[in-house]
């Protein structure tokens, strides 16, 4: 019988800088645990004097958590945070009630050309914590759990997993770790997480035996405890937790429990009303309004 639930493939979008290949939400799992939005950023390497310019745009009801495995990007918002993240750092943003952001390659970056690689996520907030106030965090790489298994390297992004928790402050109990694997190498996974995703950026994977193609998510049968083993070398990314407190909806950079909620952020934002980021001009456009 198989441990894999469902095996989510990648769709891509075109961001135009860039494209992504996204895995969540699928029609099959809307979510891993608090996860409803899984981008997997390059490995891209950008002409000289160019780089990626992701304009103001806003959020609500969730946090953004962005991890690069290579390259950098300069965070703006307009609580007036500007920080430059680097491999192996956690930029982590809640939205709550409402944010707007940019993200950028920094100038340093780009005459000889942006190389970009990396993982954003989203978190949807529980329903008590939608209307937070907004906030952002930064956690240096030194800063987060490692741990060393013979042929594993692995972080602890945010929550708890393999007797580590991370610094980061999460809102419901939180998988999510990055693992670097030698060929070979296997790691016992617990059912410590209710729900569990494994998430191959690159290399060769079997969970039980049973291989995952990189670039896919499976998602685990719960209760079950697995085995990861690494035919190459490979990096995965491990995620899921609680699961979510009833549906959400997601329109555009909105996640809500009500189309009510996502309804009236739209309208803030076309009309100017959320607040602006300090030093940027520009704004991303509110697309065709189709709430899901």
């Amino acid at each position: 019988m198989s441990v894999i639930e469902h095996l989510l493939n990648p769709h891509v979008r075109d961001l135009g800088d860039f494209t992504v290949r996204r895995v969540l939400p699928a029609a099959a799992a809307q979510t891993v645990g608090p996860f409803i939005f899984l981008d997997h950023m390059g490995p891209v390497a950008m002409p000289p004097g160019k780089g990626a310019d992701v304009r103001p745009h806003p959020h609500i009801g969730l946090a953004t958590v962005t991890y690069l495995f290579e390259g950098e990007f300069l965070h703006r918002d307009s609580l007036g945070n500007e920080q430059v993240i680097r491999p192996g750092d956690v930029n982590w943003m809640t939205a709550g009630r409402g944010i707007a952001h940019s993200e950028r390659s920094p100038q340093s970056e780009r005459p000889a050309g942006p190389h970009l690689h990396g993982i954003q996520t989203w978190v949807a907030l529980p329903k008590a914590y939608e209307d937070v106030e907004p906030s952002f965090h930064h956690f240096g790489a030194a800063s987060l759990p490692r741990l060393e298994l013979p042929g594993v390297r692995l972080t602890v992004i945010a929550g708890d997993a393999f007797g580590q928790e991370s610094p980061v402050r999460v809102f419901s109990r939180t998988l999510y770790v990055a693992l670097e694997m030698e060929a070979g190498a296997t790691l016992v996974i617990p059912p410590e997480h209710v729900e569990r995703g494994v998430y191959v950026v690159e290399g060769g994977i079997a969970v039980d035996g049973e291989a995952i193609p990189a670039e896919h998510l499976a998602t685990l049968v719960q209760g079950e405890t697995v085995t990861l083993s690494a035919t190459t070398r490979a990096r995965v990314m491990l995620l899921g937790g609680e699961p979510l407190d009833g549906r959400r909806f997601i329109y555009w950079n909105f996640v809500a429990s009500s189309k009510e909620a996502i309804e009236a952020a739209a309208q803030r934002w076309e009309d100017n009303l959320f607040p602006q980021v300090p030093g940027e001009t520009e704004r991303i456009p509110l697309p065709p309004r189709r709430p899901s």
